[in-house]
């Protein structure tokens, strides 16, 4: 608008935010498209790379990546996130078996998108998971991360278990052997740059899919190790 001197004052300045990119790795092209619609509906680009261009996933910033979950996604995984700048990326894998899913889970995967890929399906996962690749940190408390989970029962038994979410508060997991609800148990599973770490917790429920959830102990004080590592994790 004008001056009493004539001038022209500049239009403030306009900070805009800037959009979370998703690297999807080596996909086919139906599953890109159906993935690059799901994030679109949330305000994140998605990036098609091909695995000629893998040095792109260190040199480039991305928020996230999706990739096949295949013989080579060990060395994709460890070369996304031997970049400075790409250290906490959120890591999704694509299909894949069982064994693969649980062989990567050394890796901290985040999530999977399962095969046939489902539009619904993948929506509602991007839908939960957004908040993290988009850095909303203070309004997701639950880090989704898969991990192999070592749990002791009460009466000595042991099994295993991969994670689903963590919290500082608890944990969802899937299994094949599931501890039955109200079963006090002590889990142990490290994170990245988090040592193993063990906790005492209670099962509080469980579904007919293997799914089950453990409240942690909160007078358990080895607890604040993985509350200052998600901390940590969500600030960096």
């Amino acid at each position: 608008m004008p001056t009493t001197t004539g001038a022209t004052l500049a239009p403030p300045a306009v900070h805009r935010k800037t959009t979370a990119r998703v690297a999807l790795f080596d996909l086919p092209l139906l599953s890109a498209q159906i993935l690059t619609e799901c994030f679109r509906q949330f305000g994140i680009d998605t990036i098609s790379i091909p695995r000629e261009q893998s040095s792109r996933l260190q040199s480039e910033k991305f928020e996230a990546c999706v990739l096949p979950l295949g013989e080579n996604a060990g060395s994709i995984i460890e070369s996304a996130r031997g970049s400075a700048s790409n250290s906490r990326i959120i890591i999704y894998g694509l299909g894949g078996t069982a064994q693969d899913a649980m062989r990567y889970s050394k890796l901290c995967l985040n999530a999977v998108f399962h095969e046939p890929l489902e539009r619904s399906a993948a929506m509602k996962l991007v839908r939960s998971t957004r908040m993290l690749v988009q850095h909303e940190f203070r309004r997701y408390v639950r880090v989704p991360v898969m991990t192999e989970v070592a749990i002791v029962l009460a009466d000595g038994s042991r099994t295993t278990a991969t994670s689903q979410e963590i919290s500082s508060g608890g944990m969802s997991l899937k299994g094949i052997h599931v501890p039955e609800k109200g079963n006090l148990i002590e889990v142990s599973f490290s994170l990245l740059t988090l040592p193993r770490v063990w906790v005492r917790g209670e099962v509080t429920w469980k579904k007919s899919n293997k799914s089950f959830g453990v409240r942690f102990d909160p007078t358990d004080e080895r607890r604040q190790r993985l509350k200052d590592w998600i901390v940590g994790y969500l600030d960096a």
